[in-house]
This record gives structure tokens, C-alpha cells and sequence, in this order.
């Protein structure tokens, strides 16, 4: 009879990635974060897990013992910090937040789990990364894990929101990672499903208790009148990022007195005034509830409405500050990606465990790795 999958997860953040593994059918035992309002929101959506609040450096060995109270764990699980790999900003590859990732390691080793799997930001693929990349696979194959490696893109698992995260997923009882199948598509719309919408996730709110949680109307009124003014005159779907936008979609009187011709690109870095389409997945929900405007209401989003878009559950409730909450939303992993990634690992541990699995296949070398990561890691489509 196969086992339920125990898991830790270490970065936790609200716990995205735990409530889709959750929902795979694997059994959190702990959340480890920085964050105290992510611990709160954690525990309260998590009621069967225990918590460890503080510096991951400071989780020693016994402490995480006492933590897991004999418990065997089977996954691991994280997503460390991003600034470091990130595209945006600076991305500096000498981050000292990258060293976390050593601190991941080290509870792997600690715990010995069968699988592991670690979350990024795509800039963890990027060339100035490489030997961050290298470090990692070789740490683990030191273990005794072979790892894969692949650039999911969310609305092509059944969330309603372009999200695309760098997923590694290892295994010290398989010889081949599998990774979860594309389910839903645009293009190949005979093959696929149609990726869920914004108007198809917003219809539905309400928890199974009848409430609507998180879901503050009055701090997603737009403050400033004029804004708001401006926001009443934007399309379902547009906003303002060049001048032509401006001039088709603002009077005068309300034009942003912008000089144009001095911008770089002659455009807004990021659209203002952006309202969701109600026919389309949503583009990637922030940390902030000001990126996007509600499709044809003239507010921002509330935290229910950024959390329904990441696929998190009516009855999952985020604790804290506004700014935290959104916070929280922001940086977590969809659930419903992260319930496929679940499924993926169960039916790994199935096939070891049926001998359907090649145990006598080669281990390719970290470099043969590392180089065949590019060429397939952002190939999108089936």
C-alpha cells in the first residue's frame, strides 16, 4: 500500500506550494519562515502542521528534530529568496540571500527525503547564474539525488494567471523526474483545455462557510480623483503605456503630462492604469495591490480577488496586514500548479515503488544537465 508523502517546507512564505501539495494528496508536517504574518497565515490553513518562525540559519538540528516529532519526511520542499536570481532589478549573482540555498541543502541532508523540490524565479536560468545552477545540482547528486529542471508557465496548468517559475524537482529513488503534463493551451485548443480566466476565477469568491474572505472593498477604492477619473474613461483589458494610449483613451484634461520623447523607449516601464480582461488569464499578480485595476469596476483588486487569480482556495484566508496579505499573495506559488507538481511526485513514488521505474539508467553529467537545461527549459508549448 503506498504511503502518504510526508513534506517540509522551507521558505514557506503563506504556503502556496504546501496547500497544492496538499491537494495532491501529500501531508504538510512543517513551514519554516522569516515572516510572522506568513507563520500566522500558514498555521491557520495548515491546522495539522507545526510552524518554526525565524532565521533558517538558526533551525538547528535539534530544534528541527523537536519540530518534526518522529516524523519520517519523504519531500522537501522551498522556495529561497529570489532578489538574487531575479531578472528585475539588480540580480546579482554574489547575493549573500543566495547562500540560502545551502541552508535548504542542509536540511535535506539532515532529513533524507526521497524527493526534493525547489522553486525560483526564471533568472536562476540566466547565463550570469550558471555556476549558482552547477552548485546546486552537483550538492544534490553529492546526496545521492538526480535533479531535472523546467520553466512552468501557470495558465498552462489551470490557473487563472501567467506566472512562469523555474521548478527543480529531485529524486534519490527514481532514475528519470517527471514533470506534470500541460493541461490546458491556446493554441492547441483540440489537445487542451482552455486556460481558465479572469472573469471565470472572479465569479466565484464565497468560502464553503458563505463568507467572502480578505476581501476589503474599501482599500481597493482608488484615492485620488483624478485617477480614478482617468481609470473611467480605460477599456476592459487596456491601459496607458504609450502616448497613443493616452491620447485614445484620456481627454486632455486629464492627460498625464508626461514629455513623451525623453522616456526611455518612449514608453512606461510598466502600463498604468491596467485593467484586467475578463477574457484572459490574468498577467502575473504582484506584492502590491496597485499593478492592476478590476476589469470594468473602477477599483483596484482586493486581496480575495489576487488570491482567486493565483488559484488559492475561497477558504484560504491570509492573515495580517493589508500589505502583508498582499504580500503573501504575491510571492506564493499558485496551489493549483503546485497540486500538479504534487501529482507528478506521487506518481514517481508509485512507479519506484512497482519497479516500473530504470534504476540501472546513467546519470548524465552535471554539464550535460546544465546544457540541455537551455535548450528546453523555456519551451512553452507541447
Amino acid at each position: 500500500m503506498v504511503k502518504k508523502l510526508n513534506f517540509i517546507d522551507v521558505f514557506s512564505g503563506a504556503g502556496g506550494l504546501s496547500c497544492g501539495l496538499e491537494m495532491a494528496g501529500l501531508n504538510c508536517i512543517l513551514g519554516v519562515d522569516a515572516d510572522k504574518f506568513a507563520g500566522q497565515t500558514f498555521l491557520r490553513n495548515h491546522k495539522h502542521a507545526k510552524f518554526y518562525c525565524g532565521d533558517v540559519r538558526k533551525l538547528t538540528k535539534s530544534t528541527l528534530k523537536e519540530h518534526l516529532d518522529n516524523q519520517e519526511v519523504h519531500v522537501v520542499v522551498g522556495g529561497p529568496p529570489c532578489q538574487g536570481f531575479s531578472t528585475v532589478g539588480l540580480g546579482d549573482p554574489k547575493d549573500a540571500r543566495n547562500s540560502l540555498f545551502r541552508e535548504f541543502v542542509r536540511i535535506v541532508k539532515e532529513t533524507n527525503p526521497y524527493y526534493v523540490v525547489i522553486e525560483n524565479v526564471t533568472g536562476l536560468l540566466a547565463k550570469k547564474n550558471e555556476n549558482t545552477l552547477k552548485s546546486i545540482f552537483k550538492e544534490f547528486y553529492k546526496l545521492g539525488y538526480i535533479l531535472d529542471v523546467q520553466v512552468m508557465s501557470s495558465e498552462r496548468y489551470g490557473v487563472p494567471e501567467r506566472r512562469r517559475r523555474t521548478i527543480i524537482i529531485g529524486s534519490r529513488i527514481n532514475s528519470q523526474i517527471e514533470f506534470p503534463k500541460v493541461t490546458h493551451d491556446t493554441i492547441m485548443a483540440k489537445t487542451y483545455k482552455a486556460p481558465v480566466t479572469v472573469g471565470e476565477a472572479l465569479l466565484d469568491l464565497q468560502a464553503k462557510d458563505g463568507m467572502i474572505h480578505n476581501h476589503d472593498l474599501a482599500s481597493a477604492k482608488v484615492k485620488s480623483k483624478i485617477d480614478e477619473k482617468r481609470l473611467m474613461r480605460i477599456p476592459e483589458g487596456q491601459g496607458i503605456r504609450y502616448e497613443k494610449d493616452e491620447k485614445a483613451f484620456l481627454t486632455k484634461s486629464l492627460y498625464l503630462g508626461v514629455d513623451w520623447k525623453n522616456l526611455k523607449e518612449n514608453r512606461f516601464r510598466q502600463t498604468k492604469y491596467q485593467r484586467l480582461d475578463r477574457s484572459k488569464p490574468s498577467p502575473t499578480i504582484m506584492t502590491h495591490r496597485h499593478s492592476y485595476f478590476h476589469p470594468v469596476e473602477h477599483r483596484y483588486l482586493t486581496q480575495r480577488e489576487a488570491a482567486r487569480l493565483q488559484s488559492f482556495p475561497n477558504d484560504f484566508v491570509f492573515e495580517g496586514t493589508l500589505s502583508a496579505q498582499w504580500r503573501q499573495i504575491g510571492n506564493a506559488v499558485p496551489p493549483v500548479m503546485a497540486k500538479c507538481i504534487g501529482k507528478a511526485i506521487v506518481k514517481m513514488y508509485k512507479d519506484s515503488l512497482q519497479n516500473k521505474d530504470n534504476k540501472n539508467e546513467t546519470k548524465s553529467t552535471i554539464n550535460q544537465t546544465i546544457r540541455s537545461v537551455r535548450e528546453k527549459a523555456f519551451v512553452y508549448r507541447a
